[in-house]
């Protein structure tokens, strides 16, 4: 990405649909992504979806999703989100596009309140922003292992044992593909 490129990032409105839709085709392999976007939203778990955008050309770059999950601490339901899917046109990887949304998601979830959020995804690279394996450790979970991390958002927890983390249901026909 040149100098001269700054990044604009915005909750996305429907008329980001089909950038969406485009971003999510490009970044994965098969359509289940898309489909758990879309899905989502039907279902009325899609807390937050962020569009970056070249703001000189308005050229959609990247987007990321984040989404109710059910998270369980000492028997007390935890307010808890997922991040995902996060996905950067191959054109602009390795240019901060990726790093500018996690933040903003990540920034918003705080405000909003919630407590954790999990992501799936590479350690080395969640970690930058604070993830990691161990806060996401002893919670049920058929994600958990080696990529299932998670990030305190107030700085503490509630006190207890830990029960469930499950994803929203759309995640579960993901997982079927």
């Amino acid at each position: 990405m040149s100098g001269d490129t700054s990044i604009a990032i915005t909750r996305a409105a429907p008329g980001d649909a089909y950038d969406i839709d485009d971003i999510l085709t490009a970044c994965f392999p098969r359509a289940g992504e898309a489909m758990l976007v879309k899905q989502l939203a039907i279902d009325g778990d899609l807390v937050l979806a962020l569009i970056a955008r070249d703001e000189r050309t308005s050229e959609a770059l990247g987007m990321v999703a984040v989404s109710r999950m059910d998270v369980v601490i000492g028997g007390e339901e935890v307010p808890s989100v997922a991040l995902a899917p996060l996905a950067v046109m191959p054109a602009f990887r390795q240019t901060g596009v990726a790093e500018a949304l996690a933040g903003a998601a990540i920034e918003e979830m705080k405000r909003a309140g919630a407590l954790l959020m999990f992501v799936l995804g590479e350690p080395g690279y969640y970690g930058r922003f604070g993830f990691s394996v161990e806060a996401a450790e002893g919670f049920e979970s058929p994600y958990a292992g080696p990529f299932f991390m998670a990030l305190e958002l107030q700085g503490g927890l509630p006190c207890g044992p830990r029960g469930k983390a499950e994803h929203a249901p759309a995640f579960a026909a993901l997982s079927e593909d």
